[in-house]
């Protein structure tokens, strides 16, 4: 039955907490995300991309948490694309720049922008095409392009290299920059690359996976740059096999 009679004005003005929780979880990952540009600028630069990393966690648990809890918004929706292009297209960029480009000038300055641009794009996409996932089965298996925090991980990996001793991409910046480019090219083009939710694993390979995770995490304390760059090799594959089984084209 419906109740008539006088409301209180206090209850149109309040909003449970936990609705707020996914989007202060995704300003606190843009708070980390603007402080790993500073720490780059300090040429701290494993502080810089470790920051980056946790960006990229909370990117993910926002997301999350925001569908656990029922409290998805268009507000939360543009706000988590805001704290994207400043977190895994500007911040990267920055820091690859401080790290790597530097020598190269304005030429290495020109792919940031190139990256960025490309990041700014594909967020912008993805923005678009988010009103049509419904409509396309495939758009909950599959991405458009490689996403902006798997875009930022994949332009980190010359740094990955470097700081993990395996390779020093300090004295070649301009093979730095065509890598840039490439990620840029990478995220901005029409191939459909594999989301977890179409993964699926044979039960067979469950116990090498589990084993394979106890090696890894043993890894994260002992080799983590090492270990990153091993993830992005593979998640490289990935990408690379998309584009193999699928026509190349560019974002238009």
């Amino acid at each position: 039955m419906r109740r008539f009679g006088p409301r209180n004005p206090d209850s149109l003005d309040r909003v449970p907490v936990l609705q707020l929780l996914p989007n202060m979880v995704t300003l606190a990952g843009m708070c980390v995300g603007l402080t790993s540009i500073r720490f780059a600028m300090d040429e701290r630069f494993g502080v810089a991309v470790f920051l980056l990393l946790v960006a990229a966690v909370m990117d993910g648990l926002d997301g999350l948490i925001a569908r656990r809890l029922q409290a998805t918004s268009e507000i939360g929706a543009q706000l988590d694309s805001l704290s994207d292009f400043l977190c895994f297209g500007v911040a990267p960029g920055v820091l690859i720049y401080q790290f790597h480009l530097a020598p190269a000038g304005s030429l290495g300055w020109i792919f940031v922008l190139v990256f960025a641009a490309a990041t700014c794009l594909r967020l912008a996409r993805f923005n678009v095409m988010s009103g049509k996932a419904q409509e396309d089965d495939t758009a909950n298996t599959h991405f458009v392009g490689v996403p902006a925090p798997a875009g930022a991980m994949l332009a980190l990996m010359p740094a990955f290299a470097t700081l993990g001793g395996v390779v020093d991409f300090h004295q070649v910046p301009l093979l730095v920059a065509a890598w840039i480019g490439v990620v840029a090219l990478l995220m901005i083009s029409k191939v459909r690359t594999l989301s977890p939710k179409s993964i699926r694993v044979p039960r067979r390979l469950i116990g090498p996976i589990m084993f394979a995770l106890v090696i890894g995490v043993g890894l994260t304390f002992s080799r983590p740059w090492a270990l990153l760059l091993v993830l992005d090799l593979v998640y490289l594959g990935l990408v690379i096999r998309s584009l193999a089984a699928a026509r190349w084209r560019l974002f238009g």
